[in-house]
């Protein structure tokens, strides 16, 4: 009888551990010792310094990020496959009523950088300068050639990011007012991939984050033929004298937990934030 005993608590004690060794086994995603970071290629160059640094301070943590684009990162965060979305856009009411729907909770929006929408073209091109009309005529097509802006008889060689991405919905939203681009505008699957293209090509054009301004000339831009042509900068940006300024994002579901919002802290800190300029961004505050 005493064996029989013996025998029924050991099982109970068995399944026990195997409980809770389950439970150890399935940590919810703010406590999780690898954290995902997935979404703009914009910020690809920024979020993996931000991991870096805080790798190297925080042992046993990983920070894996990816990029895909703001609009794979948001897809990747509405159906559970990150634990943060970095994009270049707001997310829309849409986006984020599906994620409530998903997920059971609303998003966390968090910005966490800021950054200017910058013009490139050749160090080639004599162009000094244009306006948002302007901008906004050569990828909607109404503007072909260079000389109807003042520069050589060439025609306009437009280059864009893929629709898949938040800086292609921000120049849409803001430059071509939702108009659709031109079937002439070549699009290419990255800044780093615009800037090297339109490095080679005299009479290109293209746009990106003023991180990859590289090897090209960043033209300045004026909301009119009124205003004064303005170059992105810290001071111009932060203020909103760019006219192509805008945030960097981070967005969560529910409050960030754990290790996640350990990082997320850590990016909103001083060392976080002093890295933005490093890498060619602007920090969201003046620490």
């Amino acid at each position: 009888m005493k064996g029989i005993k013996y025998k029924t608590a050991a099982m109970v004690c068995l399944l026990v551990a195997v409980a809770l060794l389950a439970g150890c086994g399935r940590p919810d995603s703010g406590h999780k010792r690898s954290v995902t970071v997935k979404g703009s290629d914009t910020m690809v160059i920024l979020a993996q310094s931000w991991a870096e640094h805080f790798m190297e301070e925080t042992p046993g943590i990983t920070i894996q990020v990816t990029g895909g684009g703001s609009g794979v990162g948001i897809a990747s965060l509405i159906n559970g496959g990150t634990d943060i979305c970095k994009a270049s856009r707001p997310m829309s009411e849409r986006e984020k009523n599906l994620a409530r729907k998903r997920r059971g909770k609303d998003v966390k929006e968090i910005p966490v950088a800021l950054d200017g929408v910058a013009v490139y073209v050749s160090d080639r091109n004599p162009i000094k300068s244009l306006t948002q009309e302007q901008l906004k005529s050569i990828y909607t097509g109404k503007i072909t050639n260079w000389r109807e802006l003042g520069g050589r008889n060439a025609r306009i060689v437009p280059y864009s990011r893929e629709n898949s991405s938040g800086t292609y919905m921000f120049f849409k939203d803001h430059v071509l007012e939702k108009e659709d681009f031109a079937m002439e505008v070549q699009t290419l699957p990255g800044t780093g991939a615009i800037v090297n293209a339109v490095s080679k090509d005299a009479e290109s054009i293209g746009y990106g984050g003023i991180a990859y301004a590289s090897g090209i000339r960043v033209l300045p831009v004026s909301r009119d033929q009124m205003s004064p042509a303005v170059s992105p900068s810290m001071e111009t940006v932060r203020s909103g004298a760019y006219p192509l300024s805008r945030n960097l994002f981070f967005y969560t579901i529910g409050e960030p937990e754990g290790n996640v919002k350990r990082f997320i802290e850590w990016v909103l800190g001083p060392e976080g934030q002093k890295l933005c300029e490093t890498v060619g961004y602007y920090p969201v505050a003046l620490n």
